[in-house]
C-alpha cells in the first residue's frame, strides 16, 4: 500500500488498527506472503484463527462503544487488555494501551502518520514487523 492511502483514508484505521490497539499492518500474519491475514476487522475470510476467536474483538462491550476501540469501553482497561498489553510490551517492545491513547488523543490521521514513520523500513520502504523487529522484505 502506498503512504498516501494510509494517510488520506481514515477508514484505514477501522480496518487495520484493532480495537485493542494492535496495528495489524505491522503484524507478522498481515505482512507474510503465504496465508496472509487481512486484519482482525476485515470482513474477508482470510483472518488468522486468533483474530477470529479473539475475546477482545468479540467482546460485547466493544459493540457498545461509538469508536469501536477499547478506549471507549466503560471498564477500560479491562484485565484481558492489560494482559495483552503486558505481553506486547515484554515480548515486542510496544504498548497497545499507548497505541490506543495516541489514537484517542491525536486522532486517527495523525496517529497513522506517526506510526508509518515509526514502522517504515528505511532500507527498502517496506514495513518493520512488530513480531520480528525487522523488515520481512529486506531483513533489515
Amino acid at each position: 500500500m502506498s503512504k498516501e492511502k494510509y494517510t488520506s483514508h481514515t477508514g484505514f484505521v477501522k480496518t487495520l488498527v484493532a480495537p485493542c490497539g494492535m496495528n495489524c499492518w505491522t503484524c507478522l500474519a498481515y505482512l507474510r506472503n503465504k496465508n496472509r491475514c487481512e486484519g482482525c476487522r476485515s470482513a474477508g475470510t482470510n483472518k488468522c484463527k486468533h483474530c477470529i476467536t479473539c475475546s477482545i474483538l468479540n467482546c460485547d462491550r466493544l459493540a457498545e462503544t461509538t469508536s469501536e476501540f477499547c478506549y471507549d469501553c466503560r471498564i477500560f482497561p479491562c484485565k484481558r487488555l492489560k494482559d495483552l498489553d503486558k505481553r506486547y510490551r515484554t515480548k515486542y517492545n510496544t504498548s497497545l494501551l499507548e497505541n490506543l491513547a495516541a489514537v484517542r488523543s491525536v486522532g486517527p490521521d495523525e496517529y497513522i502518520k506517526r506510526e508509518l514513520e515509526k514502522w517504515h523500513c528505511t532500507s527498502c520502504g517496506g514495513t518493520i514487523c512488530v513480531h520480528r523487529g525487522f523488515c520481512l522484505h529486506c531483513n533489515n
